[in-house]
């Protein structure tokens, strides 16, 4: 799988149930990888910071309309981290994501996978 890092990039989460002024809404909820906030700033791929597991996208979209927040996690646009990753490819003393790390969306009312690759030279050839 492709490794990600600063470029692009985008998670997707499905359903985030949202509490809206009908009965709760389940929204999709996206993270894109141009705002993570890296950890690894002196490792760079493709010329961008490379994403381990405490790479944070501080923000992520597509609930919005759900103003009271979500079910689970009562929040709006909230973090999204990655949990999984190749862990035997350790970056900066933490495992390196890549496409498919699955990670919690608005903080953990949605599970989210990251779908679309940050770049296509470099690959993570771990189990």
């Amino acid at each position: 799988m492709f490794a990600n890092a600063q470029f692009g990039g985008m998670d997707l989460g499905f359903p985030d149930i949202c509490k809206t002024p009908l009965p709760p809404i389940p929204y999709p909820n996206m993270a894109f990888g141009p705002m993570t906030i890296p950890v690894a700033f002196n490792i760079l791929l493709c010329g961008g910071p490379w994403h381990n597991i405490m790479s944070v996208r501080p923000i992520s979209l597509g609930d919005t309309p759900g103003i009271g927040g979500g079910l689970i996690s009562q929040t709006v646009m909230s973090r999204q981290q990655h949990l999984t990753g190749a862990f035997t490819v350790i970056v900066r003393g933490t495992p390196s994501t890549r496409v498919t790390s699955l990670g919690p969306t608005n903080l953990i009312n949605c599970p989210s996978v990251r779908v679309v690759p940050s770049q296509i030279k470099a690959l993570v050839l771990a189990p």
